[in-house]
């Protein structure tokens, strides 16, 4: 069965979320979304908030899965866990990790932590 690209996606968020889980994360919500967007992954390390773009490119013809973490992009993802903040009333450290993928076998993520500096 071939997948289309969102099935692509949300196979890619899963592996990124049992990934991240094996590496001592908790999950607390995948795909949240509201008026400014969505977050693919929100995750808890110890007493760290974790907001996590996960990213699969499969065509090298495009940018890199990193690359294509443009500063449009980036704003927008501070905007939405500014919003996930205020509706959950928290006050805790956070920060925005990326997953990519650069093959569709959604093997040997490369998982960078403080992806986005706020």
């Amino acid at each position: 069965m071939k997948l289309n690209q969102n099935n692509r996606g949300l196979a890619a968020e899963k592996a990124a979320a049992l990934f991240l889980q094996q590496q001592g994360l908790s999950l607390l919500a995948q795909n949240y979304s509201c008026r400014y967007g969505e977050i693919d992954l929100i995750m808890r390390e110890s007493k760290t908030l974790v907001f996590v773009e996960v990213r699969l490119r499969t065509h090298r013809g495009f940018t890199s899965a990193a690359d294509s973490i443009d500063q449009r992009k980036q704003q927008k993802l501070i905007r939405v866990a500014q919003f996930y903040l205020q509706s959950h009333d928290l006050n805790m450290p956070c920060r925005f990790d990326a997953i990519l993928f650069d093959n569709s076998e959604y093997q040997s993520p490369n998982w960078i932590r403080n992806a986005i500096d706020t």
